[in-house]
């Protein structure tokens, strides 16, 4: 599945070019996550044209940059060099305090709290143009179109947040649970 979700990004030149914008910031422990894969990925399997993202969730880690006045910095590059897409930057190293956790130790950490396991994902692309992903549920659930929250995750909000996106409108092979079957 990995290579089979590198095949995905590496044959888009839209992912490949925000992935290089990305890069470009060299950011420490970077990466693009959740929608972004998720979408992408949901959209194949449903062959579908590439469903409109909310946003692109970029997420970086460095405990030296722990200001929301530093992310927006960094957003207003990024519109800068991209107006079109609407940025979201979040310093891994500072979301543990909104969330009520224990501090995170990298981004992997910090997206084992993300809601799904399908969501759970992150990529980013190295200096010699190859895929590196981050995705600490695996995905198995990603590519069957299974959604779950995560162990860490709390329920009630997932069921909230379920209710909410009415994935099965855009996607209607998902199998959306109310409970992880992985705990």
């Amino acid at each position: 599945m990995e290579n089979r979700l590198k095949e995905i990004i590496e044959s888009d030149a839209w992912m490949l070019s925000v992935l290089k914008t990305v890069r470009e910031l060299g950011l420490s422990d970077c990466w693009i996550g959740a929608g972004f894969v998720r979408n992408k990925v949901w959209d194949e399997l449903h062959q579908m044209e590439r469903t409109a993202l909310n946003d692109i969730d970029v997420i970086y880690y460095d405990s030296n940059l722990c200001t929301k006045e530093q992310d927006k910095e960094i957003e207003n590059k990024l519109k800068k060099d991209n107006p079109t897409l609407n940025w979201s930057v979040k310093n891994q190293a500072r979301m543990n305090i909104r969330n009520g956790h224990k501090p995170y130790l990298n981004c992997e950490d910090a997206i084992s709290f993300w809601p799904e396991t399908a969501t759970s994902i992150a990529v980013r692309l190295s200096k010699n143009n190859k895929i590196g992903l981050i995705a600490p549920y695996g995905l198995t659930d990603l590519f069957n179109l299974k959604v779950v929250p995560t162990p860490k995750f709390n329920l009630a909000i997932y069921t909230e947040r379920m209710n909410k996106k009415k994935w099965n409108e855009k996607w209607p092979k998902l199998n959306i649970k109310t409970q992880n079957e992985h705990q």
